[in-house]
């Protein structure tokens, strides 16, 4: 229920927001898709397994612009499954992302702004290679919200880079067990000699530094188009040195007006994240990469 109505929320001030002025100065724009992937296998004597993957997304653009005054709202939505022969259901695909802007137009595109970023996921995640009963994350756990001051150059509609040199980001871990084990850089629960938690983990960690975004989105070929958008951030209270990256890349193929093929990657490095390996053991900090290929059903309104 936190999860619906925390996205109906967002929805709900979109709208009330954009019926406070003339409709002409907002430009809103939202896509919702279904993609499948599935491969079925009978007699077959290589081996394999039936599989059924789906995934549902959807996007929505809400930009105002008026005069010298500009607001960009960007909210992106995934869940998605996975079935492999007679296995449970595996979390394929999970963002909850929101992203709003504020400029002021100072001089040629460029724009003095306040820039507000929300990342979290809807369902409890597992990693599937270990143990799949015990969940490794969930519903803010983690959630990581930014806010800071900036400046932004957008010389059109498909390239922006904004630099926040005093952003305030917050990560919260919003379960004890998680908290408590220092999950997503936060500070580990105190424990006595005979390892009994005598106090818990504080849930939000709180950090102050440096972020860059930047997005580019365009139609490289005829219904062919790719999008990207890289986020780094560094703490200049905790090795400032270590950046994090939080890079997203999309490629579209248009086959009609409801039907896409489409490609994505994600890669993410975090120094706070530790990484295990397959037998539980913590390794450190590692790259983190996934990728997806999918057909989908596309509602653009």
């Amino acid at each position: 229920m936190k999860k619906i109505l925390l996205v109906a929320f967002i929805f709900s001030g979109l709208i009330a927001i954009s019926q406070t002025d003339t409709v002409k100065y907002w430009k809103i724009e939202s896509k919702a898709s279904l993609n499948f992937t599935q491969s079925y296998f009978s007699n077959w004597s290589a081996g394999g397994e039936n599989t059924l993957a789906t995934t549902g997304k959807f996007t929505n653009n809400s930009n105002y612009a008026k005069d010298k005054h500009k607001w960009d709202n960007w909210l992106d939505l995934a869940l998605g499954y996975s079935l492999i022969g007679d296995n449970k259901a595996m979390k394929t695909d999970d963002k909850i992302e929101f992203i709003s802007s504020y400029g002021y137009d100072i001089h040629n595109n460029m724009y003095a702004t306040l820039l507000l970023t929300f990342r979290s996921q809807f369902a409890k995640g597992y990693e599937y290679k270990t143990d799949s009963t015990i969940f490794v994350s969930k519903f803010m756990a983690p959630g990581t919200v930014d806010i800071g001051p900036g400046v932004e150059w957008k010389p059109n509609d498909y390239f922006m880079i904004n630099f926040s040199p005093a952003t305030v980001r917050w990560i919260v871990v919003n379960d004890e067990r998680l908290a408590d084990e220092g999950a997503f850089g936060l500070d580990p629960a105190v424990v006595d000699t005979a390892g009994v938690i005598t106090e818990h983990a504080e849930k939000v960690k709180t950090m102050f530094g440096a972020k860059v975004l930047t997005t580019f989105k365009y139609e490289i070929f005829k219904n062919v188009e790719f999008a990207t958008k890289l986020e780094l951030f560094s703490d200049y209270l905790d090795n400032p040195q270590n950046i994090d990256v939080n890079w997203q890349t999309g490629l579209t193929l248009k086959v009609n007006s409801w039907l896409n093929v489409n490609i994505s990657t994600e890669l993410i490095y975090d120094d706070d994240v530790i990484i295990n390996d397959v037998n539980g053991n913590p390794i450190g900090p590692r790259t983190q990469f996934n990728e997806n290929m999918q057909l989908g059903f596309v509602a653009s309104f």
